[in-house]
């Protein structure tokens, strides 16, 4: 999968995020969750998504919040910066869903379906000491388990076709197309040919078929 940000960004997007909600958390007292909304609400989380020098390496943790509180008019007394971080439990969720989000190219808001930060603070005893790519693991488990379905199974219903008809008319398997359904098959490593076959026959861009 292409990464909306170069990597070296990357570490200055997961400082950033942490300490966003470290602050968020424990100075101002928004629950972490009533704060992934506002990020989400404001736009802002887009923006810091699709890679936004601004949001991703220009401002501070702190200053993000201030951003995402002037855009959706959260009334808060705001005390003054902090300027340095302990390794909370709220920072490392941050942190760590700012890798997660890089990693698999999801939007916040797609991510908050079937990860909400409560649940990702509840990851924390038992993965805040492992690899990110454990985390990245585990979080898609947790997709799979909830069963939520595909962009592709989304597209394919909303313009009527059964997953045959969708074999036959773009000449990709039928098999292929219900591993891809099942994430059995990761469809962002799909060939092009396949991804674009799919696309065509469901009127769509490949893009959208995209995990």
């Amino acid at each position: 999968m292409m990464c909306a940000y170069d990597e070296m960004y990357l570490s200055d997007a997961m400082r950033n995020l942490g300490e966003a909600f470290d602050y968020s958390a424990n100075v101002l007292h928004i629950p972490m969750d009533g704060f992934l909304d506002m990020f989400i609400i404001s736009g802002i989380a887009e923006q810091f998504a699709g890679g936004v020098p601004k949001f991703v390496s220009g401002l501070s943790g702190t200053e993000l919040v201030w951003e995402v509180l002037d855009r959706t008019g959260g009334d808060f007394e705001l005390p003054a910066p902090q300027t340095e971080y302990d390794c909370s439990p709220e920072y490392w969720c941050g942190w760590i869903l700012a890798f997660y989000q890089w990693n698999t190219g999801k939007s916040f808001k797609e991510i908050k379906t079937y990860l909400p930060m409560s649940e990702i603070y509840k990851l924390y005893p038992t993965l805040h000491e492992a690899s990110e790519e454990k985390f990245v693991d585990t979080a898609n488990a947790i997709l799979v388990r909830k069963n939520l379905p595909t962009k592709l199974q989304i597209v394919r219903k909303s313009v009527g076709l059964s997953q045959k008809e969708l074999s036959e008319r773009s000449g990709v398997t039928l098999r292929m197309i219900q591993q891809y359904e099942q994430r059995a098959k990761d469809i962002n490593k799909a060939a092009a040919v396949n991804l674009f076959a799919l696309a065509q026959a469901l009127g769509c861009k490949a893009e959208s078929l995209l995990e």
